[in-house]
């Protein structure tokens, strides 16, 4: 019998269209909000607050995108801009509390569709898969860059 052929492209390409479409569906867990905006919004929430180099590296994403979301976010009233408590030249970024409730609804919309991509797994399963999805996502930082 030959190994099964899977076509992980493919299947992740798949999955990620279909996780956008079933998150594109409740706009009202999102209040106005982008995916990228719940992003920085969840790295604020774990850490308190934090430097824009501090996000972009959470996040997988370069500095200036990080600063280009963060304006627009300050100026939506979800973050603002506070000064570093050790050095007066470095700034960080805080969620306000409308950040704070549109995080959490996000939260809850993000756990429910957890949830359902869990059902039916083992949690030994479930490890295999996030370290797969982990090795995937450490592509970007091997390739060679020109």
């Amino acid at each position: 019998m030959s190994p099964v052929k899977h076509r992980f492209v493919q299947l992740l390409n798949r999955a990620q269209r279909a996780t956008q479409r079933w998150i594109e569906g409740r706009p009202e867990a999102w209040e106005g909000i982008s995916a990228a905006q719940v992003g920085l919004l969840f790295v604020l929430r774990s850490r308190g607050d934090a430097a824009i180099g501090e996000i972009a590296q959470d996040l997988g994403v370069a500095p200036a995108a990080v600063t280009n979301l963060s304006k627009r976010m300050q100026a939506a009233g979800l973050v603002e801009r506070v000064a570093d408590a050790s050095d007066a030249r470095l700034t960080r970024l805080q969620m306000t509390p409308t950040g704070l409730g549109a995080a959490e609804l996000s939260r809850s919309a993000l756990a429910d569709l957890n949830g359902r991509l869990a059902a039916g797994f083992t949690q030994e399963e479930l490890q295999t898969v996030a370290r797969w999805l982990a090795q995937a996502a450490a592509l970007e930082v091997a390739l060679p860059r020109d």
